[in-house]
C-alpha cells in the first residue's frame, strides 16, 4: 500500500469514527449541563468546597469563580514543584527552579501544557500525577464550563444568569472527562502504552554513556492529555515516544481523542439553543477548515521538491517511520487546530510551508474544532463577527439566534479577537529586538524567526507545541511565555462571559423576512471566509517573514 493511500484511509477512518459518536456524545454532554440532579460524589465535592450548585450566577460571579479556581491551581502546582525534593516518589529529582515552576504551573492551569523541560528528567511521580494530570482534567473542564455559559447566554432571555460555575466544573470533570479518560487509558494500555510507578532503570549504553528510563502513569496521563486537548507529554519526545504512542493504531486513536469533544460540542450547542441546524452550521465551518488544512499539510509534506524527499516518499525528517508522513501530517493539523500541543513528530523539521500550515492553524484561534470548550466559544465569537458583517452588507441590525448584536456585543467580540494577536506580535518583536533572547534560536534567518513566532503563537493561543529549535528554558522565555499563556487564556474569557451576560439579559427578537438564516450552508461559508480574512489580515506580514519566505526559497 502506498503511503499516500495509507494517509487517505486513516483520514477516512477517523472521519467515520467521529461521525459515529457525534450525536450520542453531543447529546450526552447537553444532558450533563442541563440536568438538575446531582450525583452523590458531586454533592460531597460541593460540601467540601463550600459551594451551592443550585445558585444561579451572573457573569461577574461566574468569572470570579473561574479566576479564583485558576489562581488556586497555579499556586498549588507552583508549590508542588518547588517542594519536589521532599516529596515521596520524586525519583531523586531536585526542586524545579522558580522561573520554570511559574511557567509550568501557568502552562498546565491554562490548558496550554507548554513544556520547557525534559519530563522524564525533571518531574517525579507525585508532581506528574497529583499536579500535572489533575490540571489536565480541571483546566479542560474550565474551558467547557465557559463555553456552556456562552451557550446559555444565547439560549436564555431577560435573566442575565449563566448557570453555576462550580456545578459546571464538577460535572464536566466527573461525568465527561473522567469516564472518557478511563476508557482511553485502558485502550492505550491494551495497545502497549506504559502504566506503572517504577523507578529509574539502566537500559544499556548509548553514545558512550548509560541510557536510563523511568516508568510512570503514562497511559492514564496520555488519555486525558489528548481528550482534554492539553498536550503535555510524560516524556520529552511527547507522543513520538513509543511508551506514550506505541503503534499506528494508537496514533489514530489519540487523534480521535483530541477531536471528539470539540467536534461533539457543536451538537451540544445545537440542542441547548433549541436548533440542531445551528450546531450543524458551526460543525460544517469547523470541518471545512480542518479538512482544508489537512489537505494543505499533506500536500506540503508529500510533494516537496528535492530528490531525497521524493525517493523517501515524502519529507520524513523529524517523523516516526511507524506513523509515516500521512499519519504525522494528520496529527500535526489536529493538534495545532485544537489547543492540544501534543506532537508525534517535530514541527521544526517540517517543510517551510508545512510548518506555516501548523502555525496558521494556531493563529486562527484554534477554533476548527479548537480546544475543549475554547474552540466552541471562539467559533461562536467569530459567528457574531460574521453576522455583524452580513448586517453591514444588507443594512440592518445584525441578529444571531434571536439576539441583537449591538455596539456592546461587537466591542466585546472585537476585544476578544484582538487580544491574542497583540500578545503574539508584540512579544515576538520584543524578543527579536532585545540583545539576549535571539541567542536561544538554533537557526538563523527565516527559520529562526519562525521558531520565535511559533513559540508565542503557541503560548498565547494556549496550544503548547513548539518548533523544537528554540531554547525556551531561559528566564526571558519562561517569563514572557508564562505571561502570554495567562493573558491569552483569561482575558478572552472575560470578554466571552461579559458577552454571555449581555446576551442572556436581552429579550428575544422574533424572526422576520430579513433575518439571516444562520443554520444554512451560506452562513457556514460566510463564517469560514470571515475567519480566514481576519486571520490573514492580522498575521500575513509575520508569516511572510517566516514560513512563507522559507517555503518559497
Amino acid at each position: 500500500m502506498g503511503s499516500v493511500l495509507a494517509g487517505v484511509l486513516q483520514l477516512l477512518a477517523l472521519i467515520g469514527a467521529l461521525a459515529l459518536v457525534h450525536a450520542p456524545a453531543g447529546g450526552y454532554m447537553a444532558k450533563v449541563y442541563s440536568s438538575r440532579r446531582h450525583l452523590r460524589v458531586e454533592r460531597w465535592t460541593y460540601r467540601a468546597i463550600g459551594a451551592d450548585p443550585d445558585t444561579e450566577m451572573r457573569w461577574p460571579a461566574y468569572l470570579r469563580g473561574v479566576l479564583a479556581f485558576s489562581v488556586a491551581g497555579v499556586l498549588f502546582l507552583y508549590l508542588l514543584q518547588r517542594l519536589q525534593g521532599v516529596l515521596p516518589g520524586s525519583l531523586g529529582f531536585s526542586p524545579v527552579n522558580p522561573a520554570q515552576s511559574f511557567n509550568t504551573a501557568v502552562s498546565f492551569v491554562t490548558n496550554t501544557n507548554w513544556q520547557s523541560y525534559y519530563g522524564e528528567q525533571t518531574m517525579g511521580h507525585v508532581v506528574q500525577t497529583a499536579g500535572l494530570a489533575v490540571q489536565n482534567f480541571v483546566s479542560a473542564a474550565v474551558g467547557m464550563a465557559v463555553a456552556v455559559a456562552l451557550v446559555r447566554g444565547f439560549a436564555r432571555s431577560r435573566s442575565g444568569e449563566l448557570g453555576n460555575f462550580w456545578a459546571d466544573l464538577v460535572r464536566g470533570t466527573l461525568r465527561i472527562l473522567l469516564p472518557g479518560a478511563v476508557i482511553g487509558a485502558l485502550v492505550l494500555v491494551a495497545c502497549g502504552a506504559l502504566q506503572n510507578f517504577s523507578g529509574i532503570h539502566e537500559v544499556g549504553q548509548f553514545m558512550g554513556g548509560n541510557q536510563q528510563w523511568n516508568g510512570g502513569a503514562v497511559a492514564s496521563q496520555e488519555a486525558i492529555k489528548e481528550l482534554g486537548t492539553n498536550g503535555g507529554g510524560y516524556f520529552n519526545a511527547n507522543s513520538a515516544h513509543p511508551f506514550e504512542n506505541p503503534t499506528p493504531f494508537t496514533n489514530l486513536f489519540e487523534i480521535f481523542l483530541i477531536l471528539v469533544i470539540p467536534f461533539s460540542l457543536t451538537r451540544t450547542f445545537g440542542l441547548m439553543v433549541g436548533s440542531v441546524r445551528q450546531g450543524y452550521a458551526i460543525l460544517a465551518a469547523m470541518a471545512a477548515i480542518w479538512l482544508g488544512f489537512t489537505a494543505l499539510m499533506t500536500v506540503a509534506e508529500f510533494s516537496h521538491h528535492g530528490p531525497a524527499l521524493q525517493a523517501a516518499g515524502g519529507a520524513l525528517e523529524g517523523k516516526e517511520v511507524r506513523f509515516g508522513v500521512g499519519g504525522s501530517a494528520l496529527f500535526a493539523v489536529s493538534t495545532t487546530l485544537t489547543s492540544t500541543g501534543a506532537v508525534d513528530s517535530f514541527h521544526s523539521s517540517y517543510t517551510g510551508l508545512g510548518g506555516g500550515v501548523a502555525m496558521l492553524g494556531m493563529m486562527l484561534g484554534e477554533i476548527a474544532p479548537g480546544g475543549t470548550g475554547s474552540g466552541l466559544y471562539g467559533m461562536l465569537i467569530m459567528a457574531v463577527i460574521a453576522v455583524f458583517l452580513a448586517g453591514l452588507m444588507v443594512g440592518r441590525t445584525p441578529e444571531y439566534l434571536g439576539k441583537k448584536i449591538g455596539a456592546r456585543e461587537m466591542k466585546l467580540a472585537a476585544c476578544y479577537i484582538l487580544v491574542t494577536p497583540a500578545l503574539v506580535l508584540v512579544l515576538t518583536a520584543a524578543s527579536l529586538a532585545l540583545p539576549t533572547p535571539p541567542h536561544s534560536m538554533l537557526n538563523p534567518g527565516a527559520h529562526g524567526f519562525s521558531e520565535v513566532l511559533y513559540a508565542f503563537t503557541s503560548a498565547a493561543n494556549n496550544n503548547g507545541s513548539a518548533f523544537a529549535g528554540l531554547n525556551a528554558n531561559t528566564d526571558w522565555f519562561n517569563t514572557t511565555t508564562g505571561l502570554a499563556m495567562l493573558l491569552g487564556r483569561f482575558l478572552p474569557m472575560v470578554f466571552v462571559l461579559a458577552l454571555a451576560g449581555s446576551l442572556a439579559a436581552q429579550r428575544p427578537v422574533p424572526e422576520s423576512a430579513g433575518t439571516l438564516r444562520t443554520g444554512k450552508p451560506l452562513f457556514a461559508g460566510l463564517l469560514v471566509g470571515a475567519i480566514l480574512i481576519v486571520t490573514g489580515l492580522t498575521y500575513f506580514p509575520a508569516l511572510a517573514l517566516g514560513p512563507l519566505a522559507e517555503g518559497l526559497s
